[in-house]
């Protein structure tokens, strides 16, 4: 089944949640909408389930207009955030529900709905629990109950609210690589809504980045996370430092130092903003008149080390630059720049708060402020 979505706009009151949002979604396509709290991906999905009606736009199941069709007609699965399972009913009850309320000429027989809820809760890897109720289950146990409950009905296609938001850190993870599992078994169109970006990289066939409520990015998740269309995505697919300067001819001048910039080769002394990762920062010791690059240029960023996290294999390290870096601003804090090394190798430099270190950008995304003139 695939899911053509045009031109779809949706107001309440005054809060704009989605404005002339287009997408294709193919048959079989496992898709993440990924954004912050307020975006507009729960509104975009409830308006492709039916629960909600568009202001403008349209709707298409495999070419077929369903804008105005009912959710009961629309042949989707649903899986919220918290279980929604019927407390007074044992697990197999609940996955055998929407058999058992399928109108009289579509209804099984209690032998074929017997034999397909033990199927789905044998998928599920549940089989033993079907007569337990909802209240003897862990959190991870419920909301694979919940998944064989909506696909019980054959759904054409398979919609999950922050399927794994309210379960702790080490269960969504079992349950992400069991769903993509699951996935590459059944090849139903799903689409899934997180603001968990290492759920959506993980899982997803293609993320779809929602701010505001426009689309920012769709793509793969190695496009989104290697090419982030815009400030935004960079942004919020994981930390990253910011930095401030100028963009001119193929180079961008920040905090003192100069990185080569391609995308900006059109730019004449141009307002730009340099995101770097911190694992794409090489850290080494400061030694006074440490001197410059092949080209002339400084080779990076004087900063302190005010602070040294070191948990499992990695060291993160928190540098307050000096006072000739104050272009530098990351997560609202002016002046804090996050590195991250190896904890091996921050055992063998020795490194101790308080010292002087110098951080130099392996590569940078830089984007030009286009208000500000190229």
């Amino acid at each position: 089944m695939s899911i053509e979505i045009r031109n779809v706009s949706k107001q309440f009151g005054s809060f704009q949640a989605l404005r002339d949002v287009s997408l294709d979604i193919n048959s079989g396509e496992l898709i993440a909408l990924l954004g912050p709290s307020g975006c507009g991906k729960t509104t975009l999905l409830r308006i492709i389930a039916g629960l909600e009606t568009p202001d403008v736009g349209t709707i298409h199941f495999s070419g077929e207009d369903t804008t105005d069709v009912h959710v009961r007609e629309r042949n989707v699965g649903f899986v919220f955030q918290h279980y929604a399972l019927f407390r007074h009913m044992t697990v197999f009850e609940n996955v055998a529900f929407g058999l058992r309320i399928k109108p009289r000429k579509q209804r099984p027989t209690e032998a074929q709905i017997r034999t397909k809820v033990m199927d789905l809760l044998k998928l599920v890897q549940l089989d033993w629990l079907a007569d337990r109720h909802p209240s003897q289950l862990s959190g991870g146990q419920r909301q694979r109950i919940a998944l064989a409950r909506a696909l019980a009905v054959e759904p054409k296609v398979l919609l999950l609210d922050e399927p794994f938001g309210a379960l702790d850190a080490k269960v969504r993870k079992e349950l992400r690589r069991w769903l993509r599992r699951l996935h590459d078994e059944l090849h139903v169109t799903s689409i899934f809504v997180t603001h968990d970006q290492e759920e959506a990289l993980e899982v997803a066939d293609r993320v779809v980045v929602i701010n505001q409520g426009r689309i920012e990015q769709s793509g793969s998740p190695q496009e989104v996370w290697e090419n982030p269309a815009s400030p935004f995505v960079y942004g919020f697919l994981g930390d990253v430092n910011l930095f401030q300067g100028r963009a001119h001819e193929g180079l961008v001048h920040m905090s003192g130092i100069e990185l080569d910039a391609p995308e900006a080769d059109d730019a004449k002394d141009a307002k730009a903003f340099a995101y770097v990762r911190p694992h794409d920062l090489d850290v080494e010791r400061y030694s006074p008149g440490q001197g410059l690059d092949a080209q002339g240029r400084p080779r990076g960023i004087v900063a302190r080390l005010d602070r040294a996290i070191v948990v499992g294999p990695i060291a993160r390290l928190e540098l307050i630059p000096d006072d000739d870096n104050h272009s530098t601003t990351q997560s609202g804090e002016d002046a804090l720049i996050e590195a991250q090394i190896p904890a091996q190798q921050f055992k063998d430099m020795g490194l101790r708060e308080g010292e002087t270190l110098v951080v130099t950008p392996r590569r940078a995304k830089v984007f030009i402020d286009q208000a500000a003139g190229i």
